[in-house]
């Protein structure tokens, strides 16, 4: 089946929310939807445009219409989660969420519906998206080096142009100030999803020179790919795909600044959806 357009995809992602327990990452969400709908790896992969495939992009817009509709709410560090609002409702009617959106939309001045746009919807990380795509490749990789080093891992070196075996840097990170890994790392500025070829490939390199791999890229990883990093036995491989990637730099706000004021205001119904 084809990926389904926006309002479509409203039942499929609350039930899978449901499923994942009321709370989920983007990736995790994008792959339960995809169990459910049935979809194959082709379909999961199919581009949209750029490097992001279809269903990255019409979850990210079907995220916004039911976060606007009071059902799903997100954190800044981009876990979402089901509203109490989403567990009181019955039944979710796309015509009355559309409807309700629209009008919201027409309430908002011009201003407003910009700063909006900017923050709360997926515009940003298309805009990011076209930077971080724009940068050469040795740029991308001293890039990566300063998120690693922002994120605390130490000693991050660039080596991309060594020869060193496909293999783009390395550095360390301690974990509780007790226990360090050697971590090398393999950054990809690409338009097409990393296969598990490229992944065999990479874990090759990382054989008697570090503990784990991290493999960095603006695009996505295949489902073979995705079960090759995590097969068992072997070395293990952490993946960061692009949707991740612009989250850790909006939380680390690099390159991103949030134009928003901090109040901070406790919540008395996130407490009811547990």
């Amino acid at each position: 089946m084809a990926v389904p357009k926006y309002d479509e995809l409203f039942n499929p992602l609350v039930q899978a929310m449901y499923e994942l327990g009321g709370s989920a990452s983007v990736s995790e969400i994008e792959a339960a939807v995809a169990q459910i709908l049935g979809l194959t790896e082709k379909e999961i992969n199919e581009i949209h445009r750029g490097n992001r495939t279809k269903l990255s992009y019409r979850l990210a817009w079907t995220r916004n219409y039911l976060k606007r509709y009071g059902l799903l709410e997100n954190s800044s560090r981009g876990i979402w989660a089901l509203t109490q609002k989403a567990a009181e409702i019955k039944k979710i009617d796309k015509t009355e969420i559309n409807k309700f959106v629209k009008n919201l939309d027409n309430k908002e001045s011009k201003s407003n519906r910009k700063e909006k746009e900017e923050i709360d919807s997926e515009l940003w990380r298309d805009k990011l998206m076209d930077k971080l795509m724009s940068l050469a490749p040795s740029a991308f990789e001293k890039l990566c080096q300063r998120i690693l080093r922002e994120s605390g891992f130490e000693e991050v070196k660039v080596t991309g142009h060594s020869g060193d075996g496909g293999i783009d840097g390395k550095g360390k990170i301690r974990i509780n100030g007790l226990i360090t890994f050697k971590v090398v790392f393999q950054c990809k500025r690409y338009k097409r999803n990393v296969s598990s070829k490229e992944l065999r490939e990479f874990r090759g390199s990382i054989q008697g020179k570090a503990d784990r791999g991290l493999f960095i890229t603006t695009s996505n990883f295949t489902v073979e790919a995705k079960k090759e990093a995590d097969r068992e036995g072997a070395s293990v491989i952490d993946l960061i795909d692009g949707e991740l990637l612009m989250e850790k730099m909006k939380e680390l706000e690099l390159g991103v600044e949030i134009k928003k004021e901090e109040v901070v205001v406790v919540k008395s119904e996130f407490f009811r959806a547990f």
